[in-house]
């Protein structure tokens, strides 16, 4: 895909591989719409990118542990865009940000799930509209290779919590939902796709686990531009890749029935309609 003159959402892209991407993209001449809490980390992106030579991004800051924070972020996108060619879901938390405890979303869901998961789920479905005006467009959403199996009678892990079951059981969540998605627009001319970028990149998310970094975001990067831009990829759909290369999920994703459970009671947490 020639990204000159292509809208491209990326979430999470004020710090880590987000930011790398987003700056790439510019460079490529993209119309790139940058997101995250932190104002004065975008300003700084911003001022590195037309330091570069390169069209300022647009900065909209939400915060996606609430449903209305995304909601809120799908607005402003749609009032200033009328189309949207790209859609990178790369906003998260890891298994240690705010301490090993259990915690909660703003709407009372576990936070993990909230922000991992959820938030792109809707972000996908409120933008939609603008992702098939700019058809063929794609999504792209950055998941693990950490997943683990969803317990649905415990989707929020009241029992038995840990950090790094909620992270991989949220990574697994958006893995399902790239499958699900991808069969659902298809006819719509968007492609959908989930990847694992790198394992443990040098960024906050990783640092605040206590980890050690083995990888650098210029390589996860690669592997998001690659499903955002590669030729490759451009009929591919509802994959899942390590890296550059397609791979399997936990078994549990490719489970039709456990994806449907997973749509409708992700519809319902939502509050949109089948």
């Amino acid at each position: 895909m020639d990204m000159n003159g292509k809208t491209v959402l990326i979430t999470g892209s004020t710090d880590g591989v987000g930011r790398h991407v987003a700056r790439r993209l510019a460079e490529d001449g993209a119309g790139v719409l940058i997101h995250g809490r932190d104002a004065a980390r975008a300003t700084t992106l911003i001022d590195e990118i037309v330091s570069d030579g390169h069209v300022a991004p647009t900065f909209y800051q939400s915060d996606l542990s609430s449903l209305a924070g995304a909601r809120a972020l799908a607005d402003a996108v749609t009032r200033d865009h009328r189309r949207l060619d790209v859609l990178v879901s790369n906003a998260g938390i890891g298994s240690q940000n705010g301490g090993p405890q259990r915690q909660e979303s703003a709407d009372g869901y576990e936070l993990r799930f909230a922000v991992n998961y959820l938030s792109g789920f809707l972000l996908a479905h409120l933008l939609l509209p603008l992702l098939k005006t700019a058809s063929p467009s794609r999504i792209v959403n950055v998941a693990s290779l950490g997943q683990h199996p969803i317990d649905f009678d415990d989707v929020m892990i009241t029992k038995g919590y840990s950090g790094s079951r909620a992270y991989a059981q949220s990574k697994l969540a958006q893995i399902m939902f790239t499958i699900d998605f991808a069969e659902e627009v298809k006819a719509m001319g968007v492609t959908v796709n989930a990847l694992h970028p790198a394992t443990y990149m040098n960024t906050t998310m990783v640092r605040a686990g206590g980890i050690t970094p083995i990888s650098t975001v210029e390589q996860g990067g690669a592997a998001i531009l690659h499903l955002i831009q590669g030729d490759d990829v451009a009929a591919r759909s509802g994959l899942f890749f390590n890296g550059m290369n397609e791979a399997r999920a936990n078994p549990q994703a490719y489970d039709a029935a456990a994806r449907k459970r997973l749509r409708a009671l992700s519809l319902k947490l939502v509050g949109l309609s089948s």
